[in-house]
């Protein structure tokens, strides 16, 4: 099972939705980066237990994910944003090269400040 950031991802958005069992076996293994054999001591399950309870897990986050779209609309603001704060740091900066009107200047720092405070 290759673990991967995707999975700890869907979990900080959907893993309230899991059972707390699935939670705990899914977080053990994705952000503290235990094994299945040391997650199975500290739960007194199988190592199979453990795994089978992972896989429906991942299968439920990531069929989360699919149905309501949530990380990717994240993702898709995040890059958004930033397109957005390179956009007004170049209005910025053209306006001071080509005759630095206060209001753009004041316009383009709103537009700034507003994205990082989302990006946030």
């Amino acid at each position: 099972m290759a673990k991967n950031l995707e999975i700890s991802f869907l979990l900080d958005f959907y893993g309230s939705m899991l059972t707390e069992k699935q939670r705990i076996m899914i977080e053990y293994y994705y952000n503290d980066d235990l094994s299945l054999a040391e997650i199975a001591d500290n739960e007194g399950i199988t190592r199979q237990g453990v795994r089978d309870s992972i896989k429906r897990a991942e299968g439920q986050l990531l069929e989360l994910e699919e149905r309501l779209g949530l990380v990717k609309r994240f993702q898709q603001m995040q890059a958004g944003l930033e397109k957005i704060l390179l956009a007004a740091a170049e209005i910025r900066k053209y306006n001071q090269k080509h005759g630095s009107a206060e209001k753009i200047d004041a316009c383009a720092n709103d537009i700034m400040q507003l994205a990082e405070q989302l990006r946030d």
